[in-house]
């Protein structure tokens, strides 16, 4: 009986680290993929700016 109870121990642990090496891997591979969305979202936005003309614009006549 006791040994047993240290086979089914012994895979219950095994699978308790599977299970935690492919929350870790999947977690892993979330953020890379987080970071090249934030990345390209960066990359867009910049783009989406436009750059205004040089003599329009940049001046407030506050005299006026």
């Amino acid at each position: 009986m006791e040994i047993e109870a240290i086979a089914a121990a012994s895979i219950g642990m095994s699978l308790g680290k599977t299970a935690a090496a492919v929350d870790i891997a999947m977690t892993k591979k979330v953020m890379d993929l987080q970071e090249t969305m934030a990345a390209n979202l960066i990359e867009s936005l910049e783009s989406a700016v436009p750059t205004p003309l040089p003599s329009f614009g940049h001046k407030l006549d506050v005299l006026a």
